[in-house]
């Protein structure tokens, strides 16, 4: 039986709009196809993992508040993050967790919060905090070589630049900056994004993309996942998507 291992990073205090949500999506689309799912904790002050143990690292949402919290520590464990990524495991991140791993998130007030600098890009937020990209939000992208439109619900006043590769165009809703082209971060074995709600919960292709992956990570032959009946989410964004592209 196939298993895959997943440390979900402050989930104490990371959780905005359900999005620990997400782990209990993929434990739920593992666990029909009869893969095992271990999702481990690690918060401020915890004992250091072993990074390098895991195949896939998430980090969820949170406001500068929480950043702040959690910065410092973060920090500590910027070496095993950055020797597990180059060794090939899965970085998952949303909204704050995205920032984080950039150059820096400079706030309203104009305090830097150091990133952990995997990647070049870097956020800034708006002086008016009421100047917010807040709102349902559809981007499309391409998984596997397949063109896939994605829904979910964003709110975030930083406004990040510098992204070389996103995760996908902006059909409907902000992105990466206000009224942008483009929305979060993508390589092979990262998604970043701003996308809330929990977003795995609307869109299982983004599920299924990562478990193929970490279940596939360093195998000589590919595991084609079991097809699961996904008509009912797949009804729902159809849904989403009418009522926002007026298709």
């Amino acid at each position: 039986m196939n298993k895959i291992k997943i440390l979900h990073m402050y989930a104490d205090m990371l959780d905005l709009y359900g999005d620990s949500g997400n782990m209990e999506i993929l434990k739920y689309r593992c666990g029909k196809r009869g893969i095992e799912c271990q999702v481990d904790t690690y918060s401020i002050d915890s004992e250091m993992p072993d990074f390098l143990a895991y195949d896939l690292i998430y980090i969820g949402g949170g406001a500068d508040l929480e950043q702040q919290h959690i910065s410092a520590d973060l920090m500590k464990c910027r070496e095993g993050i950055v020797s597990a990524y180059r060794k090939g495991a899965f970085l998952f991140l949303i909204c704050g967790g995205y920032q984080l791993m950039g150059q820096y998130y400079r706030d309203a007030d104009g305090n830097d919060i150091k990133g952990l600098g995997l990647f070049s890009y870097h956020t800034v937020a708006p002086a008016s905090r009421k100047l917010r990209c807040i709102g349902n939000i559809v981007i499309r992208a391409e998984l596997d070589g397949k063109s896939v439109d994605i829904v979910g619900f964003e709110n975030h006043g930083g406004q990040t630049k510098g992204v070389k590769t996103p995760f996908g165009k902006v059909l409907y809703g902000n992105g990466n900056c206000a009224k942008s082209e483009y929305e979060g971060y993508f390589e092979e074995n990262v998604i970043a994004t701003y996308l809330h709600g929990p977003c795995l919960a609307k869109n299982p292709e983004v599920s299924d993309y990562m478990i193929s992956y970490c279940v596939n990570r360093g195998g000589a032959e590919k595991v084609e996942l079991q097809l699961l009946d996904d008509s009912l989410e797949k009804e729902c964004r159809k849904v989403m998507l009418n009522r926002l592209l007026k298709k």
